[in-house]
């Protein structure tokens, strides 16, 4: 890969349209770990709320996929790689994005509002995927 597309990669995933009609890696990997990253997507549109007990895994979450994003990005910028490896890296990188816009755009509901017994259960595979992240 040449310093041109090297470029013009670097500049496509730091657009803040980037996330936008992107397809989203089916999984990646985060501290060591492959996640369904597609899934997730799909799973986090479903939870209506942060529960008061999950605001400090959500957080730790979205640290964890920051510091892959960096690692990534950082990847992009120094190594030497063909352009097929920084095109999926890049990939993982928009795909990391989305995640993060997935979670930043949960609200944190009035802690006295009832919850129902279907969006319990989502909470909690939600959760169970955001402990696999941290």
């Amino acid at each position: 890969m040449d310093d041109d597309e090297r470029e013009a990669l670097l500049r496509r995933i730091n657009r803040g349209s980037a996330t936008i009609g992107a397809q989203v890696p089916e999984a990646v990997t985060v501290h060591g770990e492959e996640l369904p990253l597609a899934e997730f997507i799909i799973e986090t549109r479903k939870v209506d709320g942060v529960p008061p007990e999950a605001v400090e895994t959500l957080e730790a979450a979205k640290r964890a996929l920051r510091e892959e994003r960096t690692e990534r990005v950082d990847r992009l910028e120094t190594e030497p790689m063909d352009t097929e490896t920084a095109e999926s890296l890049a990939d993982e990188v928009v795909g990391i994005d989305r995640s993060l816009n997935a979670l930043q755009t949960i609200r944190h509901p009035d802690y006295g509002e009832e919850t129902s017994a279907a969006a319990i259960d989502d909470h909690k595979r939600w959760l169970g995927f955001l402990d696999r992240i941290k």
